[in-house]
């Protein structure tokens, strides 16, 4: 493809304006004699404005004595917060990788005592002794579900797996009795009766697969069904639990179920039968200016004894009592009536003033 006219011109020009700045003994004629001066002006410019020798030799000299040292690089040291924050950061790191992979520990692993530890401490921020009650419950029924998943596990992990299911068993039962006694909830008592219930069959199931003797943990558990049940039929008696404690929580109390006196005061009784009084010979009714008319409010007196010989003695009457005031509502102001209108009439004759009436 050949180049367009207009580029070509350009190009010859700028080909012939580099011919011309370059040194040549045939003088040339005037082309681009104006473009010529400019660049032999810049020239002498140049020169004239050139270090001389000495100046050269001290730049070139400070210039090498510059290369030949080495280069100093400032390096980063960390200060001490960006490695304590670094270094918890890696803690946290590591025990949330840690407890991830020991979710599914049996006993008998690596990872089980890091799983126990976790579990310790979702306990101690647990708030409240049932929701700590329950959560005792739920890692005894993850150690039941822990025997299902050991295989070709030593006796010794077995006996670890009955040991802790053991102790959560009995937590559990001493903190929900008695959050159950002191508030009177049967469905909490019945709740855990039927959880050991459950428990006691899921531990049947898995007799045949490990090596040791359930009786003894099954026997924990029917003892927590017993205990439930005998706290839950004295929940409506005054006296509930002995006061005393074994390792599954308060003992009931035994004996007469007495029911509690909020109960029996609570209950309406007959109304008592008004007495009447003695029949008394009273004094006759004094003379005043006026005198009760219902016989209700009459003043009670002392009877009047009767005169056995010498002087009598005397005669001794019982202050009055004073008559009922019965209330009443406050009375409203009664709006006053306007006054009547005057009426005035002509006078008769006259002379006379006029007649107002009113």
């Amino acid at each position: 493809m050949g180049v367009p006219g207009r580029f070509s011109r350009e190009r010859n020009e700028v080909e012939r304006f580099d011919r011309a700045l370059e040194p040549f003994p045939v003088a040339r004629d005037g082309e681009f004699a104006d473009e010529l001066t400019v660049v032999a002006v810049l020239r002498e410019l140049g020169r004239a404005g050139a270090p001389d020798p000495a100046t050269r030799e001290r730049i070139h000299a400070e210039i090498a004595g510059r290369l030949g040292q080495p280069v100093v690089r400032r390096r980063w040291r960390p200060r001490a917060p960006d490695l304590v924050a670094a270094g918890i950061a890696l803690v946290l790191g590591l025990a949330g990788l840690t407890l991830l992979l020991s979710k599914n520990a049996v006993p008998g692993s690596a990872l089980y005592e890091v799983k126990r530890a976790g579990e310790a401490t979702s306990l101690v921020l647990t708030f409240g002794e049932e929701a700590q009650g329950r959560k005792h419950l739920e890692f005894a029924a993850g150690r039941v579900a822990e025997l299902g998943r050991m295989t070709d596990a030593s006796p010794a992990a077995y006996r670890t797996a009955l040991d802790d299911f053991g102790a959560d068993v009995r937590a559990g039962a001493t903190q929900l009795t008695a959050t159950a006694t002191g508030g009177g909830d049967h469905g909490q008592l019945a709740g855990l009766k039927a959880w050991a219930h459950d428990q006691s069959g899921r531990l049947a199931a898995e007799q045949a697969r490990v090596p040791l003797d359930l009786t003894a943990v099954r026997g924990l558990l029917t003892r927590v069904q017993e205990r439930t049940t005998a706290l839950g039929s004295r929940l409506d008696c005054y006296e509930i639990t002995t006061g005393r404690s074994d390792e599954l929580g308060l003992l009931p109390a035994r004996g007469e179920c007495r029911r509690q006196p909020s109960s029996a005061a609570s209950t309406p009784g007959p109304a008592p039968s008004p007495v009447a009084p003695p029949a008394t010979e009273t004094a006759p009714p004094a003379t005043g200016p006026s005198s009760p008319s219902d016989p209700d409010l009459a003043v009670p007196t002392a009877p009047t004894p009767k005169p056995t010989g010498g002087t009598a003695p005397p005669q001794v009457f019982a202050p009055p009592i004073p008559t009922p005031i019965t209330p009443t509502s406050p009375r409203l102001p009664t709006p006053t009536s306007s006054p009547p209108p005057l009426l005035s009439l002509p006078p008769l004759l006259p002379g006379l003033p006029p007649i107002v009436i009113g």
